[in-house]
């Protein structure tokens, strides 16, 4: 039952998308929580040349059959060309955290203007 709990790490550019992400991606039943932390800088390669960028940091709780989803959701919302998203398994945690992520993002997904969102 532990190797079913994933969290995923996925960068996005300013709080107003991370937000907009996160809210998304728990009303989809995607994750049961995403924590969001401001004030990343980010320093990569890209393009050929190193690159810098003010970004913020959601750190996803949600199961492995979830994660297409997740994935699916994110790509669908980030302005990005190639994403951050990130699954790390969980090794071990508090089984009723763990009984929480599950029963969460098994449940309906939460209506949303009248009608429910899948992906």
């Amino acid at each position: 039952m532990i190797g079913e709990y994933i969290v995923c790490l996925i960068t996005v550019p300013g709080k107003a998308l991370a937000r907009r992400i996160a809210e998304e991606l728990v009303r989809r039943r995607a994750a049961a929580c995403v924590n969001i932390l401001g004030g990343i800088e980010s320093v990569f390669f890209w393009q050929g040349k190193i690159d810098k960028a003010n970004e913020c940091l959601l750190i996803a709780k949600t199961t492995k059959s979830r994660c297409g989803l997740l994935r699916r959701t994110v790509e669908n919302l980030h302005p990005y060309d190639v994403p951050e998203i990130i699954a790390l398994g969980i090794a071990a945690g508090n089984r009723p955290y763990l009984e929480w992520i599950s029963n969460t993002v098994r449940a309906a997904p939460v209506a949303q203007a009248g009608k429910y969102l899948m992906g």
